[in-house]
């Protein structure tokens, strides 16, 4: 048996646990605890699913699905699931970091270099990515009024492609190393040249896979918000969310190409002795540098636009009013996604260019926070005068006005080119950056699953253990990386994993500690699930509006039926359903229902997903067998799909009527509650508008007047 013919570059020292044996160690030790947990974490998902015979419903109604809300739900547990790995890596790169202190420490300098590569490529395209796709994926059709997305099979290729990438990261936990180049892979280091082993090669196919399945999903929520909108909703009618899910949308087309054309060139580079990136023979770095940060910019604006949708959303909510300065939002969301494309440059400072290339780069960082600061002050405004109520995702939102500010003011710091001569590299630029990325998004998401997992599954979650992971979580992002900054000034120069500077030592405890309260969070978000789940009928909002909500969304039960609305719904004014609700024409019977279409569930997009993890891992261990089989089974399954005909089914308009009634009759059968009883039991989904709640509170306090007389 020709083994290489079959197994291609895999050998027995190729598995994790073979460190641990032939050179055994705490790093080792470390790497082969990681892969066991992989392991043990597979087959225990595979043993629950077996013993509760979830098979079969996972296959029926999730995997196969293509329901928008579905989907989007799917892409949110990815990014959960995959959270969990990077932030206990990160955890680890601080210990090391405590602990490392004249030569010291725990890691290998190799294992901690992959620490830092998977941590940035997860949190990125396997956190960040999923979790805004899948809020865009569940939210955005229900605010304008669709029934499902303009692709529904497209949509659901996109998870699939973005759930290989992340189980081709977790099988390197197991098979073999990941690369050690960082989340940007720069080369000539990521060359065939300095790095011959199949660590760069997992980093390209795992983030070609992501960046495609980004690229559909862009082209697909751009054409189901320029065709799919219901009647009456103009641009300017739609809720703030979907407007930087548009605008994000438009970043995704344009801005994903060029990582997919760099990956592609470095894996020509790599495989077939190209030379666009390599040291000589004409090749040249900078274009890859280019090339990477021309997505990469834009990138920080696909994944922040989404979570100033969701700030939005949430302060207008929780402050029971209007969104102040709706117009100058959208515009502020407009400009920041075009000057998103003019700033990519300040990554590389000083790479090389002329004083006058980055000086002009300077600039446009520094206008681009002008927009930025126009949506903090109608943030701000929105809450002056409103009835606040400080809810787990309000806590995250003042938090984020904190934070976010803070963050960006060393944003405007690092675009002058002469500043940011002194820090790059360091870790004032980590700082910096998290500075951004965690309050900005990861706590914008956070925020949003408060606000909107009634709506998804039909009960609140549980209100205490959601402030208690705010509180683990807001102070350990400042103790984690706030002292960074302090340290890039110092010059601690960021991705090293040994230091011999004593004064670094506090410092680094204080990260220590921050990253610990960041761990106890997510411990605590966790639980909040768990205990939600088991306490959900008395946490119950099946009637769909908790939160006095005011956008369409809340306007249908919780969770929704698979057509989203019983009939479209007939938009006049913006925030229509709060419009519909003051002037009392809110869960109203319709005059007629009609058959309702709704797309089949199809194999088509989990067998995709499937055959392209093993072309890609087949490319990484060139098992070329397996390259071929599995790229023919792509093709083959896409080409059987263009042969089904019967791709939709039709609900009978009995149906959508017995159900609509059923719920309609719900709601008004049941009492309305305030604001001040909105976490109480008493809270079914069936919020009073708080315009009519003081109504009703005059009301009352006139009839106890004329009582007492």
């Amino acid at each position: 048996m020709n083994w290489e013919l079959i197994f291609g570059q895999i050998k027995w020292t190729s598995f994790v646990f073979a460190g641990m044996i032939e050179n055994p160690s705490l790093s080792e030790a470390i790497a082969s605890g990681a892969g066991s947990i992989a392991v043990l974490g597979a087959l225990g998902t595979v043993v629950l699913l077996t013993v509760k015979g979830w098979w079969v419903p996972l296959w029926r109604d999730w995997l196969t699905s293509v329901d928008h809300k579905k989907v989007g739900i799917m892409y949110i547990v990815l990014a959960l699931v995959m959270f969990a790995r990077a932030v206990i890596e990160a955890a680890l790169m601080r210990a090391q970091q405590l602990a490392a202190t004249d030569g010291g420490g725990f890691l290998s300098a190799d294992h901690f270099g992959q620490l830092f590569s998977t941590h940035g490529t997860i949190m990125i395209f396997f956190v960040a990515m999923p979790f805004i796709t899948g809020l865009m994926n569940y939210v955005m059709p229900l605010q304008i009024g669709a029934r499902d997305v303009s692709f529904p099979l497209l949509n659901a290729i996109s998870l699939m492609l973005t759930m290989a990438g992340a189980v081709l990261i977790m099988v390197s936990l197991v098979v073999g190393q990941f690369s050690t180049g960082g989340w940007s892979a720069y080369p000539p280091f990521t060359g065939i040249e300095f790095s011959p082993g199949e660590g760069v090669d997992y980093w390209i196919w795992a983030v070609s896979l992501g960046s495609i399945g980004s690229t559909l999903t862009g082209l697909n929520f751009a054409v189901t918000i320029y065709k799919k909108r219901c009647p009456g909703m103009s641009l300017f009618r739609m809720p703030l969310f979907t407007w930087t899910t548009l605008c994000t949308s438009i970043l995704m087309i344009f801005a994903m190409a060029p990582l997919t054309a760099a990956t592609i060139m470095l894996a020509l580079d790599r495989y077939a002795g190209f030379h666009f990136f390599t040291n000589g023979d004409g090749g040249n770095m900078m274009n890859y540098a280019n090339l990477f940060w021309l997505f990469g910019h834009p990138e920080v604006y696909i994944l922040i636009l989404p979570a100033f949708g969701v700030w939005s959303e949430v302060v207008a909510t929780y402050s029971s009013k209007r969104i102040y300065g709706y117009t100058s939002l959208v515009y502020a969301t407009m400009c920041i996604a075009v000057l998103s494309f003019a700033v990519w440059l300040h990554h590389f400072f000083t790479m090389g260019q002329s004083a006058n290339v980055n000086a002009i780069f300077g600039i446009a960082t520094m206008i681009i926070g002008v927009p930025t600061g126009v949506k903090v002050y109608d943030w701000l405004l929105t809450m002056v005068g409103g009835r606040i109520r400080l809810t787990t995702a309000m806590l995250f939102h003042i938090n984020f006005l904190l934070t976010f500010i803070l963050g960006g003011m060393t944003g405007v710091l690092l675009a002058n080119p002469g500043i940011d001569f002194q820090v790059h590299n360091t870790l004032f630029l980590v700082a910096h950056f998290h500075n951004m990325i965690i309050p900005g998004v990861l706590f914008g998401m956070f925020a949003a699953v408060q606000f909107w997992f009634p709506k998804a599954f039909g009960f609140r979650l549980h209100e205490g253990l959601g402030r208690a992971s705010f509180w683990c979580f807001a102070p350990g992002f400042l103790l984690a990386f706030f002292p960074l900054y302090w340290l890039g000034m110092m010059g601690a120069t960021r991705r090293t994993f040994t230091w011999s500077n004593p004064d670094y030592l506090p410092w680094f405890a204080l990260a220590m500690l921050g990253a610990a309260l960041i761990l106890a969070g997510f411990a605590f978000m966790v639980m909040q699930i768990v205990v939600s789940v088991r306490r959900r009928a008395e946490l119950a909002a099946p009637l769909g509006d908790p939160w006095d909500g005011r956008a369409l969304e809340w306007s249908i039960p919780s969770p929704p039926p698979a057509w989203n609305f019983a009939v479209l719904p007939q938009v006049t004014a913006r925030d229509a359903f709060y419009e519909a609700k003051k002037d009392g024409t809110a869960y109203r019977s319709p005059a007629a229902y009609e058959d309702i279409e709704v797309p089949r569930n199809t194999a088509t997009a989990p067998l995709i997903g499937l055959f392209a993890c093993a072309w890609a891992f087949g490319l990484v261990w060139h098992i070329w067998w397996l390259v071929i089989v599995s790229f023919v089974l792509i093709w083959a399954v896409v080409i059987a799909r263009s042969f089904a005909t019967h791709t939709e089914e039709i609900v009978p308009a009995a149906t959508v009527k017995a159900a609509n009634e059923a719920f309609l009759a719900a709601v008004r059968a049941t009492p309305g509650v305030t604001r001040d009883q909105e976490m109480t039991a008493a809270n079914r989904g069936r919020a009073i508008p708080e315009s009519l709640e003081a109504s009703a509170g005059a009301l009352a306090a006139g009839a106890a007047v004329e009582v007492t007389r």
